[in-house]
């Protein structure tokens, strides 16, 4: 293991959570990431450092798996667990256990989803599936769900390990409903199901597992879950503001990209509700096994966009979500993992990419 690369890894994360939300977010908010970055610092160096000791292995499997861990990442879920630990008993092997579990089940879906979407960028680097292939990609994340099943059962918390089977139900749900619905133009209830499912679930659990491991009572547990789901909720529904209105050089990757894989993200979904005409166009558009965004297509979806006011409707529901999870926060003991656990909320929702 290279101790030096993976504290770098981990001292980042809470940099990296800091400068996708600046200049976006208010000074004294930008201040108070800085800090979390330095308080929570020591536990995400944990985190990474047993990620970095998983087992070695030379094979297309292991090198698949090993190159998207590598790329780090804003380890937002494995922050959950920490803060939620922290609001109680502290972070202890458990809690570390548990946080590694949470990053190892998300790496698995990255590594399921750049297969399935064929994708050839992830971080600002190539795939797996560009360097080693799809089949050893697949193997890989089947590998890293195993790891995170042995990590959370080796901490004696069954009932935890009865509820990671059932988010990754969720998630499988979740992907499935996905590839039924693309090149279709679904409806809300459908577009949020698969939200629920797929992103909101495992910080649902993360924030479960971290409430578990800090022995917190059960009021305080279930406000945490209920603040997990919404965050994961608004998180995606960022990422989807993110993917049709953002700074490409900045987000990382052109714009539209889930257009161009037949997906259709929330501020199209609101735009297609309220402009019938280009509601039926979109749907012809999408119903072609891969999309051509050419410069016709994104104006098109762009004043569609701007017109019907979808994106900042869109970004009002993020920060709509995000305030209810700030109110889950007031039964949770105060003190400076719920302070934390309320700026994580707001930066999430202000964030550039």
């Amino acid at each position: 293991m290279n101790t030096v690369l993976s504290t770098k890894s981990a001292a980042g994360t809470l940099r990296r959570v800091e400068e996708v939300t600046a200049p976006h977010v208010e000074d004294g908010l930008t201040s108070r990431l800085a800090e979390l970055r330095l308080w929570i610092a020591a536990d995400l160096v944990d985190v990474d450092a047993a990620l970095a000791s998983l087992e070695p292995g030379d094979t297309p499997m292991h090198g698949a798996a090993r190159h998207l861990l590598d790329l780090g990442g804003k380890r937002l879920r494995p922050l959950c667990v920490a803060l939620a630990a922290r609001a109680g008993s502290g972070f202890d092997r458990a809690a570390r256990d548990l946080a590694v579990a949470a990053e190892l089940v998300h790496s698995a879906t990255l590594l399921h989803d750049d297969v399935v979407d064929l994708g050839d960028r992830r971080r600002g680097a190539p795939t797996a599936r560009v360097i080693y292939g799809n089949i050893a990609s697949i193997y890989a994340g089947d590998w890293l769900l195993v790891e995170a099943l042995r990590r959370i059962r080796s901490t004696g918390h069954l009932d935890l390990l009865d509820r990671a089977l059932d988010t990754l139900d969720q998630l499988l749900g979740a992907e499935a409903l996905q590839l039924a619905l693309r090149g279709t133009v679904p409806a809300r209830s459908s577009y949020f199901e698969v939200v629920e499912g797929k992103t909101a679930s495992l910080f649902r659990w993360a924030m479960a597992a971290g409430a578990r491991a800090g022995r917190l009572d059960a009021p305080a547990a279930e406000a945490l879950e209920r603040y997990g789901r919404l965050v994961g909720v608004a998180f995606q529904v960022m990422d989807d503001v993110l993917d049709v209105a953002g700074d490409a050089s900045v987000v990382g990757k052109s714009l539209f990209g889930d257009l161009r894989e037949g997906k259709i993200t929330y501020p199209l979904l609101l735009a297609v509700e309220r402009d019938a005409v280009f509601g039926q166009w979109l749907r012809g558009v999408v119903a072609d096994a891969s999309v051509h965004v050419d410069e016709a297509i994104a104006s098109r979806v762009g004043a569609a966009l701007r017109d019907t006011g979808a994106v900042a409707d869109a970004r009002a529901l993020a920060r709509s979500l995000s305030e209810e999870a700030l109110g889950c926060l007031e039964v949770v003991p105060p003190g400076r993992a719920r302070d934390a656990l309320s700026d994580v909320a707001a930066a999430l929702v202000d964030r550039r990419k």
